[in-house]
């Protein structure tokens, strides 16, 4: 019996690929580049399945073409505003993702985000690095502590309770917008307060970490306007979407001291970066490293062929979403 064909789109954990390797007719992009249109589009048509990312935009018309062969799309990553969902399901196209693996490590990037930008480190190593460094003085690079500090969540799911969780180590206050109430035992546990609005939970926070998905609905919810509500000296971070952040409005604020600094993990046009947040002194930016343990990469992968080996199997995958 043939083995369901599958492409990989980009390159995973050593322990992945030769998993998949053994229960599939795997195809591997050894090039790690992300794949062109038209080779999205061939691979739609050529494979059973295919395990795209982040880097992967697979919209309705791809989608819908006659020729498509693809009958899953067993997503690397928790995050899917990149693929059209509605078209999936009109399309019967079953796509699944990887929504529990990556928590733990993406919290982490969020406090290391905080961290960074309360103390200045980027400034820090950067001066050092350059040779500008002239010895130890009072009054240098001074920045603040967290302790006692409010730190606003947007969102309240999984990364957000466990940024939360690590948060209150530190001595910071809790506090959270989102638009469904989670159970009150998790908030007591956690001592999180909800706030009723974006805009009250903007003039408390200290610290804005977001953590809701992309899409249209959270399209540029940090925009001028919010900006305005702002407590002074804020910390903005961000390890969800760039899409969640009007870019300009959020760089004019940086410029102009409503926003003490920004913290960025993601971007709106990666791997581009908006010139004026990467100039600024006040900026903390990683590339992308919100689930880079291997650890957490490669129980991602295992997410995904445990998706594809129950399609396959039973045509019933555990972490389906369409």
């Amino acid at each position: 019996m043939n083995r369901p064909t599958v492409l990989v789109t980009r390159r995973l954990p050593e322990a992945v690929e030769a998993h998949l390797a053994r229960h599939y007719d795997v195809t591997l992009n050894l090039d790690d580049r992300p794949l062109a249109r038209s080779e999205l589009i061939e691979a739609l048509c050529r494979y059973d399945a295919l395990v795209p990312t982040i880097t992967d935009r697979i919209d309705a018309a791809l989608i819908a073409n006659p020729e498509r062969r693809v009958r899953i799309l067993a997503n690397f990553g928790a995050g899917l505003d990149h693929i059209d969902l509605n078209a999936a399901r009109s399309a019967g196209l079953t796509v699944t993702n990887t929504p529990d693996a990556l928590t733990e490590a993406t919290a982490e990037i969020a406090i290391l985000l905080m961290l960074m930008a309360a103390r200045r480190a980027s400034e820090g190593e950067r001066e050092l690095r350059r040779g500008a460094w002239t010895g130890w003085r009072p009054t240098h690079l001074v920045g603040q502590g967290l302790a006692g500090k409010t730190l606003g969540l947007v969102g309240f799911g999984r990364i957000a309770q466990s940024t939360a969780a690590k948060a209150r180590a530190f001595g910071m206050n809790i506090a959270f917008f989102n638009r469904s109430a989670p159970s009150t035992a998790l908030a007591i546990a956690l001592m999180a307060e909800r706030v009723p609005t974006l805009e009250a939970l903007a003039a408390r926070a200290d610290v804005l970490s977001l953590h809701v998905p992309g899409g249209t609905d959270t399209r540029h919810l940090i925009d001028a306007a919010l900006i305005r509500h702002l407590k002074p000296g804020m910390i903005l971070v961000n390890t969800a979407r760039g899409t969640i952040l009007d870019e300009e409005a959020v760089a004019d604020g940086l410029e102009r001291g409503a926003i003490g600094a920004v913290a960025l993990d993601v971007y709106a046009q990666e791997p581009m970066i908006n010139p004026r947040l990467l100039a600024h002194p006040r900026s903390v930016l990683l590339p992308h490293l919100g689930s880079a343990t291997i650890e957490t990469r490669t129980a991602m992968g295992m997410q995904v062929a445990a998706n594809l080996d129950a399609f396959f199997d039973n045509g019933q995958a555990p972490n389906r979403v369409a």
